[in-house]
């Protein structure tokens, strides 16, 4: 899981998403460093499935919803209530879109920019106070389609890069107060989500033609990268993103 180990004894972490794919590696890493560790999203199953076998004394699943804010309201409140203190939160849930802007319904913009950007701040609004009683800090799981654009995937993009804006202001805010926050930026990773993509011969070519390292990101790439900039390590870095790509942001786009 991970090469190195960090000591979250007695620290309580909450992963948003944390049922499945990267949250659910995340999460995993946190309590195999010694963390209490919760985990939301709307699948009860999925995370109940992902903490199965762990110390019930040391986990909960908390079905929420990061596009409503009185349901991470609630989320917080019962991971404070279980656990005392809050010290590190991973802002992993998200949604995904693509396709022509211009077939993009009002709708569906809705629904990612609810989850990607709303989700963020209600999850912002809710656990910065605890994380500053507690001297705590959060780590957002952004996305190279963040930091430019990809080729129809204009709403996803714009949300990924407000959300990692987001980072480095409240980064300038919230250091006074002793709270840091940071990002890991993956590119390509296998997931539920990308499971389809990358079981097609032509377009995992594609997107490993993009990668220095030869080979797609799994999500056991992106979690030790999350524990690093949650632990005391990094106690000075804040409003950092740190690429976990394998190499695609070095790259100019074009091709080789």
């Amino acid at each position: 899981m991970t090469v190195n180990s960090y000591d979250f004894a007695g620290k309580t972490v909450l992963v948003t998403g944390g049922g499945t794919g990267i949250g659910r590696a995340i999460a995993e890493a946190f309590l195999a460093n010694g963390a209490n560790v919760a985990i939301s999203g709307r699948r009860r199953t999925k995370l109940d499935e992902a903490l199965a076998g762990y110390p019930t004394e040391r986990t909960l699943a908390v079905e929420a919803d990061v596009s409503e804010d009185s349901s991470v309201g609630q989320m917080v409140t019962e991971v404070v209530d279980r656990f005392g203190a809050l010290d590190v939160v991973v802002n992993n849930a998200a949604a995904y879109t693509n396709g022509p802007f211009d077939e993009l319904g009002l709708g569906d913009w809705e629904a990612i920019r609810s989850t990607n950007i709303d989700g963020f701040v209600h999850v912002a609004r809710h656990t910065l106070p605890e994380l500053e009683k507690s001297g705590g800090n959060l780590v957002v799981v952004g996305s190279v389609s963040g930091l430019r654009g990809d080729w129809g995937q204009a709403a996803y993009n714009a949300t990924k890069a407000a959300i990692m804006n987001f980072v480095q202001s409240l980064a300038l805010d919230y250091g006074p107060r002793g709270v840091r926050l940071n990002a890991v930026v993956p590119a390509f990773t296998v997931t539920d989500v990308t499971a389809e993509a990358a079981a097609d011969e032509d377009v995992l070519a594609a997107a490993v033609n993009r990668v220095a390292l030869g080979r797609v990101g799994q999500p056991d790439d992106i979690a030790p990268a999350v524990l690093f900039l949650a632990s005391d390590d990094a106690g000075y870095i804040t409003g950092a993103f740190l690429p976990v790509d394998g190499g695609t942001s070095a790259s100019t786009g074009q091709a080789h």
